[in-house]
């Protein structure tokens, strides 16, 4: 009888099985690899002329802006996040081309394999957090946009960042998050919420009004409407945080299920396997063959890597297995 052994640390590891043999974070079920890779380096490129411009407009006092709102941005969890979506969706791009240029490894499966997990945490992030962010903002947060500006750049920052997350969790091949990946991601927020408290311990301002356990002071303002200048009380503060941390929990539960059914609908029914370097298909090509040359190295990798299949010596392709007895 095998006896099965639990390791109670394995949920830590950043895992010991081949990477991504076939390339799930470089392609797309529907995309061909230069598609993909155009469509992530558009949204980085869009993301990052957004959080620029508005550091442009705020720095420059536009609109009763200043510097100070540049340097308070940077408490503030949806830049943060949007400033994650901008280096996500570049550091993607950049993965997605050097798997299109040859078809060859792509560079993060020549990583080491701690950073190969971060990857996948870091998509984790960019395809739940957004949600959370679009919820808040526009369920809490949201009273009016008095300028273009203020329209445009909370359009892009508050319901765009998630369609940006849609496209990830849609258009690629990658599988489902593993469960060890909502535990950090309430810890993130956890760290966050340290940061938000220092901010105001430092800086003496609440980074958003819900996080503010002054009690409510409500007054009669000039608009002969009443408003609260005051917080919402240590109860509420707590209800807001288990709220939020209830509320990643089903983002990630949902986000985790349309992978599933993704990956489902497109592999199992629709048989669409995904779109390879020069419209290979996934039997073909040893793709697994060319990432595990990776780890094992020596000339064989790049000899077949670099060497025309007709000028290749027979050493460089492995030896067949034996004949059964």
């Amino acid at each position: 009888m095998v006896k099965w052994k639990y390791n109670k640390f394995e949920a830590f590891q950043f895992g010991r099985d081949l990477w991504d043999p076939s390339h799930r974070f470089e392609t797309s079920w529907l995309l061909p690899p230069w598609a993909l890779f155009g469509c992530r380096a558009l949204i980085s490129l869009y993301a990052f002329t957004v959080t620029f411009f508005i550091i442009g407009w705020e720095a420059s006092n536009q609109e009763g802006y200043s510097i100070h709102d540049v340097h308070k941005s940077f408490s503030f969890f949806t830049v943060l996040c949007y400033w994650g979506a901008c280096f996500y969706f570049a550091i993607s791009a950049l993965h997605t081309l050097t798997y299109a240029l040859n078809g060859g490894t792509p560079l993060l499966n020549r990583l080491p394999r701690p950073l190969q997990a971060l990857h996948y945490l870091f998509w984790s992030s960019i395809t739940t957090f957004p949600f959370l962010v679009t919820i808040v903002y526009w369920a809490i947060l949201f009273s009016s946009f008095d300028t273009t500006f203020a329209l445009w750049s909370n359009i892009s920052q508050h319901a765009l960042n998630s369609s940006f997350a849609l496209f990830e969790i849609i258009f690629t091949r990658i599988n489902p998050a593993p469960w060890i990946h909502l535990l950090w991601l309430i810890i993130l927020l956890i760290f966050y919420l340290g940061l938000a408290y220092l901010t105001y311990g430092t800086k003496h301002y609440f980074v958003y009004s819900f996080l503010n356990f002054n009690p409510p002071n409500n007054i009669i303002n000039a608009q002969g409407k009443k408003e609260n200048i005051g917080g919402v009380g240590k109860g509420m503060v707590v209800a807001y945080v288990f709220g939020i941390a209830v509320a990643i929990c089903l983002i990630f539960c949902v986000v985790r299920g349309l992978v599933w059914v993704r990956k489902w609908g497109t592999e199992k029914k629709l048989g669409m396997k995904g779109k390879f370097f020069a419209g290979r298909e996934m039997g073909a090509g040893d793709v697994e063959l060319e990432t595990q040359r990776v780890w094992e190295g020596g000339k064989a990798f790049l000899l077949l890597l670099f060497t025309p299949p007709a000028y290749r010596p027979l050493a460089a392709y492995p030896a067949p297995p034996p004949p059964p007895e």
